[in-house]
């Protein structure tokens, strides 16, 4: 009984968002890619972004996420490991080997039997290749180099599969999605779905998209990843957190992923 009214509370302090612009690109919506889709219409976080935190994404000079990029960029070129390898050592130029490749992510990896996020593929590419330490996932390195490598494919739409091999895990993570958790007893789906336009408190919902992260959050004032952004909500219906790199989040991604097909990739986004 107490978490059916805590929950009760929480639908109560919702209410509509009133005068979201439609107009081109990231504020006009689009159209689901996959049959099944939960969603009638898409529409990226940048859509309901006040003008302020739009202008700041607009401009490479005046977003403040762009400061990892250029660490990113000497990142990739840098030799680290036993092996003395870098990232451009096996993949070459990143604004033609990465290009596309941000926008099919997480993948299918026949050598780990599962999906990988980016994350996980760089961080996999350390190890055996380059044999060098993985990247904390929070860490400003790996911030940086996501950034960077996500970068290549900004404005190309999100393409995820929902089958094949990647079928089994993308019900995982729409099964992690959908079902209620922690004291308030409340879904990913149950906000996100059902209540995007509108407020919590001074929050506005968005639908939950995750095409444009690493993201700078303003309320944060930093860069952060989908980890902290996930384990940000999940702390608000008091539920577990999740684990970088866990088998949970990598399916929770794959699902965002899918769900947002057809969206651009804005990396580095903006957000309150």
């Amino acid at each position: 009984m107490k978490r059916l009214l805590t929950g009760l509370l929480l639908t109560a302090s919702l209410w509509p968002v009133q005068g979201l612009a439609e107009g081109n690109g990231k504020t006009s919506a689009v159209n689901p890619a996959a049959g099944g889709h939960p969603l009638k219409e898409l529409w990226s976080g940048y859509h309901y972004s006040s003008p302020e935190i739009r202008k700041l994404q607009d401009s490479d000079s005046d977003n403040p996420a762009m400061k990892l990029y250029g660490k990113g960029e000497a990142a990739w070129k840098k030799a680290e490991g036993r092996a003395k390898k870098s990232c451009s050592s096996c993949h070459g130029d990143a604004e033609k080997s990465m290009k596309g490749a941000a926008a099919r992510f997480p993948a299918y990896f026949k050598l780990s039997k599962k999906p990988l996020t980016l994350e996980s593929r760089i961080n996999l590419c350390r190890v055996k290749f380059m044999q060098a330490r993985p990247l904390p996932s929070e860490s400003d390195p790996m911030l940086a180099l996501s950034i960077y490598v996500k970068r290549q494919s900004k404005g190309m739409a999100v393409s995820v599969p929902g089958d094949g091999p990647l079928k089994p895990f993308l019900r995982e993570g729409k099964s992690y999605f959908n079902d209620r958790r922690g004291q308030l007893d409340i879904s990913c789906a149950g906000c996100h779905d059902k209540y995007a336009g509108q407020r919590y408190r001074a929050v506005k919902i968005s639908q939950g998209h995750a095409n444009g992260f690493p993201v700078y959050r303003q309320s944060l004032k930093k860069t952060a990843s989908l980890l902290r952004q996930v384990n940000r909500c999940l702390a608000r219906v008091r539920a577990k957190p999740l684990k970088a790199g866990s088998d949970q989040l990598t399916n929770l991604e794959l699902y965002l992923a899918w769900r947002a097909s057809g969206l651009e990739v804005e990396t580095p986004a903006v957000r309150e």
